[in-house]
């Protein structure tokens, strides 16, 4: 089994692909970001809306994310062109073929 990598920031560690998370939690710095920028949350929305999380974790993860930020942001933008690529690619998939011949797209 792999162990997290501990980070000079306290509470994020790598895990094995590393990708910076939360310590103690499946939770990843990214994911915590993007909600972070998409919605406008502050820390304390954070906290609230991932219960789970200290006040502590969510300060460590945006310190982390500003400390990383061209590195996270290159990933976020990567992650984003590899969605909408694949959206475009499955756009006419057998699925929404059938879904569509039913009348339900």
């Amino acid at each position: 089994m792999f162990e997290p990598v501990p980070t000079k920031q306290p509470h994020i560690v790598l895990n094995a692909s590393d990708q910076p998370m939360i310590e103690g939690t499946r939770i990843k710095v990214r994911e915590l970001v993007l909600n972070h920028l998409a919605y406008g949350w502050s820390p304390e929305e954070l906290a609230w809306q991932h219960p789970s999380l200290t006040l502590a974790q969510v300060y460590a993860a945006l310190a982390y994310y500003y400390d990383h930020k061209e590195q996270l942001d290159r990933e976020i933008q990567e992650g984003l062109e590899l969605f909408d690529r694949l959206r475009r690619e499955n756009q006419e998939s057998p699925i929404r073929q059938k879904l569509r011949a039913l009348g339900r797209l």
